[in-house]
């Protein structure tokens, strides 16, 4: 892993830590282009906003706003993205996904590699701590973010 993906999961880390420090979910995310630049960055805000919908994925496309393409982005996330987010990564293009955390939940790595994504996975011990962490503590507020217990 290059020095640029982990100072962004850094980053993505801190948004999480944020996030949990309030109350809520702990997963960060950061939209970056090529040349580097953060376009748009947030968390989960399930418990700030009331906000189902906004994952830290989605918090980040969110603040990047509109633009003309997403190619040749990069999304950080520090939780592997569930299919909403996986969904949203796909729609808007963005061409390659760094995650921190695929140990608590392994989202949906394999059905972003399959349509075309480039994805690498850190396991970064800190993003899986944190997750570890929440889930322990409020198991309940885990499983309404992640869409209730299994069926």
């Amino acid at each position: 892993m290059s020095a640029r993906d982990l100072a962004f999961m850094k980053r993505a880390y801190a948004l999480a830590l944020a996030s949990y420090e309030a109350g809520g979910c702990p997963i960060g995310g950061v939209l970056v282009d090529s040349d580097g630049n953060v376009l748009g960055e947030g968390h989960n805000m399930l418990v700030q906003e009331g906000n189902p919908v906004i994952h830290g994925e989605m918090a980040a496309l969110r603040a990047a706003g509109r633009m003309p393409s997403r190619r040749g982005t990069t999304m950080y996330t520090t939780l592997s993205p569930c299919m909403m987010c996986a969904g949203a990564i796909l729609q808007f293009q963005v061409g390659r996904v760094v995650i921190g955390d695929t140990v608590n939940s392994p989202g949906n790595v394999d059905f972003l590699r399959e349509r075309g994504v480039e994805v690498s996975v850190l396991n970064d011990q800190a993003c899986i701590d944190l997750v570890a962490k929440f889930r322990r503590e409020k198991p309940d507020l885990w499983l309404e973010d992640w869409g209730g217990p299994p069926r």
